[in-house]
């Protein structure tokens, strides 16, 4: 605990075989009460590698319900587990989870609810190898949501987020996509519904096993991140009403089967 506050760690994943060892083996078990891994229907041993980790909870999914979708059940099983702060690390470590300490610690001492781990803070995203037609249209993505939704925020498309446990109650994240555009539709809804966020400098590694969307797949997400921001703009003005922007009823929680794995690992099938 930080703070006394429970701290849970999510890490979303898709076939991290190779690298989840090394990201879990850098997070610092006295700061995270609880681990819980998002399995989007690997093909490969992820799930095998995290029971032997000893990762407790592990949410399943039967088929590939996408980078959002993933993250949906995550959210849940932390709120379900009684998490006060949750901190999504991608399991592919192009984030180094050594920075969970400051992230958390804003939270836990109430300075701010929501925290990014932005990689266009100083030069930590060309110099961990980010290809160059990523940075532009980081940059460029980030001005524009800046201007329409009237923020300051250096980066909109981090992965490296920590939010307290009311974010996710009050968000209703389950209208969200499940595409890899769910980040940037939760940071809208954290702005609309009141939140500020805090930013600190993060170095990124761009590798071959590290997860990262093609050119197309970027254009479709760059498309997806602008009509967003108009969203997000007709929606303050009055003008539309979207259902992302909606209060949940209740809390953001909703049943899950469970099934025991060798008597030791919880893992939640869907």
């Amino acid at each position: 605990m930080v703070n006394g506050k429970k701290v849970v760690a999510v890490m979303p994943g898709y076939n991290v075989e190779k690298t989840l060892r090394q990201t879990y083996e850098e997070i610092n078990q006295s700061l995270v009460d609880e681990i819980i891994l998002g399995d989007n229907a690997s093909t490969d041993n992820t799930v095998a590698l995290a029971r032997e980790l000893g990762i407790k909870h592990i949410v399943r999914q039967q088929t590939n319900m996408g980078y959002g979708g993933n993250q949906k059940a995550i959210y849940q099983k932390a709120l379900e587990i009684g998490a006060d702060i949750v901190i999504m690390v991608h399991p592919d470590f192009q984030y180094t989870p050594t920075l969970i300490e400051s992230m958390v610690t804003i939270i836990a001492n109430n300075v701010y609810p929501v925290v990014l781990a932005s990689r266009m803070l100083g030069r930590g995203a060309r110099k961990g190898g980010m290809p160059l037609y990523k940075y532009i249209a980081n940059r460029f993505l980030t001005r524009c949501q800046n201007t329409i939704m009237r923020q300051k925020l250096s980066e909109y498309h981090t992965g490296y987020r920590a939010y307290r446990r009311d974010v996710l109650l009050n968000i209703a994240f389950h209208e969200n996509s499940n595409d890899f555009v769910f980040d940037n539709e939760f940071l809208a809804q954290v702005f609309y519904h009141g939140y500020d966020i805090a930013e600190i400098t993060c170095p990124t590694k761009y590798f071959r096993e590290a997860s990262s969307i093609n050119f197309s797949r970027s254009v479709v997400y760059g498309m997806g991140v602008l009509r967003v921001s108009m969203q997000y703009l007709l929606q303050k003005a009055g003008l539309r009403s979207y259902p992302i922007f909606s209060k949940p009823i209740g809390a953001n929680i909703a049943s899950i089967k469970q099934v025991v794995i060798n008597d030791t690992s919880a893992v939640n099938e869907y």
